[in-house]
C-alpha cells in the first residue's frame, strides 16, 4: 500500500491545469457500447478508476486504441473505442461480476448494454467508503421501460432483461452478439426519478436512447457532465432534448453511429486546486478552468472569504494572508450545504472544511447526501483544528484565522474527496505529514504528487 510523506509549510506559486473529468469520463466511455462504430473521446484522465474501466471494456471485447500523446502530459488523452463485437459470454462470467463489484463507475455499463442487447448482469458496485450509495433510481427507471430484474441468489447479484427476452436470458451465451442485437427492445414511457441522482439519469438516458417511443425523465440530474453525456449520444444520432434541464425528453432510435467528444475539465479538481492555494498558496494560476461550468463552485469559496480572480478561463488566486467567513444578512452564522446541480456539489465539502480551519469566523457545513463523509473530521481535529461534529450531516468549524498553524499527523485516506483535503491539510501543517491508502486519491487525481511539486510542494511517494 502506498503513501505520501509530505513536508508541510511550504507555497505554492505557478500555473497548473485540471484534467479531464472523471465523472463525464465514465458516463461517456460507457456510452461507446450503443454503437458498433468508432468513437473518439479526448481528454480522458490518466487515473486509476478510468484506466480500470477501460481495461474492464477492453475484456468485454471493445477494441480500445490510444491515439496520441497528450501536450505537457507523461500520458495519452485521446483513445479509440469500438464496441462492435462483445464477448457477451464474458458478462456472465463471475470474474466479470467480481471486477464490477470492485469499481463503482461499472455501474454504467447497465444502460448501454441493456439498451443494445437486451440484457445485463449487475453487481453491488465498489468505491468510496462514504455511506450507503442505492441503485434503486436506476432500477426503477429500467423497469419503467420494461425491463424485467431479478436477483440471482447465491451470487449476490441482478440480472435485467429486455421485456419478455427474460425467457432467453440463460440461453443467450450460445446465440453469439450478433442474434444478441435483434432482440426486443425497451419502450419508452414517461418517469418521475425519486432523486435526482446523476448516475441514474446517464444510465436511464442511455437505456432509452435505442427504446421505442418516447422516454421522459422528470427530475433528471443536470450536472455539466450528463449535459455532455446528451450533447455526446445526440452527436451520435439520439434525439434528446430539455439538455441542461431537469425535464429530459428521449426519442427513441434504431441506432447509434460513432463520434468525437472532448471532455470537460474537472470542476471538482479545480475546487481542489482552489482550496490549496488558498491554504498554502503564493499566486497560483488554474489554468483553462472551463469557469462556466463550475456552478456556485467559486462563490462557496469566496463565501469563506477567498478572494478569487478570473481571468477568461482562467482562474489566479493571489496569497491569501487571510480571509474571513461571511455571514448571511441578518448577521447569522454562514452554512455551505450541497444540493443538486445547480447547487453545490457534495465533492468540494471535505476541502471546503479544511479550508475553513485557517479562516476568520465560523461556518456550518451540512453534508445531506452520505451519512459517513464527515467522518474524516477527527483526523483534522488531531491535527489542530477546531471542528465540532454535530452528527453524521453536520459539522461546525471555527476557523484559527491563521494564528495557530495545523500539526503534522500520520493518517489515511479514506475515500478520493477527504483524501485530497487531507493532503492540502498536511501541505499547510508544520512539520511531516504521512497519508497512507493514497490509492484512493489515485482514482480521482492524476500525478497529484508531480503536478503540486511543480508549484513548490514537498510531495514523496513511498
Amino acid at each position: 500500500m502506498a503513501a505520501f510523506i509530505i513536508e508541510g509549510g511550504h507555497p505554492l506559486k505557478g500555473t497548473i491545469e485540471p484534467q479531464g473529468a472523471k465523472n463525464e469520463a465514465l458516463q461517456v466511455i460507457c456510452a461507446t457500447l450503443l454503437t458498433r462504430e468508432e468513437v473518439v473521446i479526448r481528454n480522458i484522465p490518466n487515473i486509476r478508476d478510468v484506466n480500470n474501466l477501460i481495461q474492464l471494456l477492453r475484456e468485454i471485447g471493445v477494441k480500445v486504441q490510444s491515439l496520441s500523446p497528450s501536450e505537457g502530459r507523461q500520458t495519452v488523452d485521446c483513445y479509440l473505442f469500438r464496441a462492435d463485437r462483445l464477448n457477451l459470454d464474458y458478462l456472465q462470467s463471475d470474474e466479470f461480476v467480481k471486477k464490477c463489484a470492485e469499481l463503482r463507475g461499472s455501474v454504467l455499463m447497465i444502460g448501454p448494454l441493456l439498451a443494445r442487447f437486451g440484457r445485463a448482469i449487475v453487481a453491488q458496485p465498489g468505491g468510496d467508503k462514504i455511506g450507503r450509495r442505492r441503485l434503486d433510481t436506476h432500477f426503477l427507471g429500467f423497469q419503467k421501460l420494461g425491463a424485467e430484474l431479478r436477483q440471482v441468489k447465491g451470487r449476490n447479484v441482478f440480472e435485467l432483461a429486455a421485456g419478455n427476452y427474460a425467457a432467453l436470458y440463460d440461453k443467450l451465451p450460445q446465440l453469439g452478439p450478433l442474434i444478441a442485437e435483434r432482440v426486443p427492445k425497451l419502450k419508452g414511457a414517461y418517469m418521475l426519478l425519486d432523486e435526482a441522482s446523476v448516475t441514474g439519469t446517464a444510465n436511464i438516458v442511455m437505456a432509452a436512447v435505442l427504446a421505442k417511443g418516447t422516454t421522459t425523465i422528470y427530475n433528471a440530474a443536470c450536472e455539466p457532465y450528463v449535459q455532455q453525456l446528451c450533447r455526446m449520444l445526440n452527436s451520435m444520432g439520439a434525439r434528446i432534448s430539455g439538455i441542461g434541464s431537469n425535464l429530459l425528453t428521449i426519442e427513441g432510435v434504431d441506432s447509434l453511429h460513432g463520434t468525437s467528444h472532448t471532455i470537460l475539465p474537472d470542476m471538482i479538481e479545480v475546487g481542489s486546486f482552489i482550496g490549496m492555494a488558498a491554504m498554502c498558496g503564493d499566486g497560483v494560476r488554474i489554468k483553462n478552468a472551463s469557469v462556466k461550468d463550475l456552478g456556485l463552485i467559486p462563490e462557496a469559496f469566496r463565501r469563506l472569504g477567498v478572494q478569487l480572480d478570473m481571468q477568461g478561463d482562467d482562474i489566479f488566486v493571489p496569497r491569501q494572508d487571510h480571509y474571513e467567513v461571511q455571514s448571511f444578512i441578518d448577521g447569522t452564522i454562514m452554512t455551505l450545504a450541497d444540493a443538486p446541480w445547480p447547487g453545490l456539489t457534495p465533492d468540494l465539502l471535505s476541502v471546503l472544511i479544511t479550508v475553513a480551519t485557517q479562516a476568520r469566523g465560523s461556518v456550518l457545513i451540512h453534508q445531506k447526501m452520505f451519512e459517513s463523509r464527515l467522518f474524516f473530521v477527527d483526523k483534522l481535529i488531531d491535527m489542530g483544528a477546531q471542528i465540532i461534529l454535530c452528527d453524521p450531516h453536520r459539522a461546525v468549524v471555527v476557523g484559527h484565522d491563521r494564528q495557530r498553524q495545523l500539526r503534522s499527523q500520520r493518517m489515511s485516506s479514506p475515500d478520493i474527496r477527504a483524501g485530497i483535503a487531507l493532503l492540502i491539510a498536511a501541505m499547510s501543517a508544520s512539520g511531516t505529514s504521512r497519508i497512507e491508502n493514497i490509492e484512493q486519491i489515485d482514482r480521482g487525481y492524476e500525478n497529484i504528487e508531480e503536478r503540486l511539486n511543480s508549484l513548490g510542494a514537498h510531495i514523496q511517494r513511498v
